[in-house]
């Protein structure tokens, strides 16, 4: 038997379907573990720029102001 019934092939097909569903699902769970390490480090960023204008803002404040008149 050279040909293989219809049945082995569909049974074939659907394993390496399996497999594929499998290795689909992997790629998804490693892709949204990124997704989630990303997303925390932008935040995590967003949170530093926000304290360093704040800073900044704190310090232009400090400086004194110029007066509009020239120093003779």
């Amino acid at each position: 038997m050279s040909n293989p019934s219809q049945i082995d092939q569909v049974a074939e097909r659907v394993e390496r379907l399996l497999l594929r569903y499998e290795e689909l699902r992997r790629t998804n769970a490693l892709l949204n573990e990124q997704v989630a390490a990303l997303t925390h480090e932008r935040d995590s960023l967003r949170s530093r720029l926000q304290a360093a204008r704040a800073r900044v803002d704190a310090l232009i404040q400090r400086l004194p102001e110029s007066s509009t008149t020239p120093s003779p």
